[in-house]
């Protein structure tokens, strides 16, 4: 690792020491969005790769189900929809 990039890592972990909590709560909720997954680097396996293509296919063949039809046969209103997509803990 390059001086310059070890001297900026120390300067931004000074930063974040220096932050109030809900202040490091939104650096963690930014990090985490700039920061790849690691899961997203694992190889796809032939069985994904083929169950993808499926999903694909039968799109090109056949018309997507509106989430107000899905929500209506598990026996949820949209409200509780979007409540759960703001507040996934819930």
């Amino acid at each position: 690792m390059a001086v310059n990039q070890q001297q900026d890592r120390k300067h931004v972990h000074a930063m974040i020491d220096r932050l109030a909590p809900q202040q490091v709560n939104a650096i963690r909720t930014l990090l985490e969005v700039m920061v790849p997954n690691t899961a997203e680097d694992e190889e796809i396996t032939a069985e994904e790769e083929a169950a993808v293509a499926r999903s694909k296919e039968w799109f090109r063949q056949n018309e997507g189900i509106p989430l107000e039809d899905v929500a209506v046969e598990l026996g949820l209103s949209m409200e509780q929809i979007r409540a759960a997509a703001k507040d996934p803990a819930a």
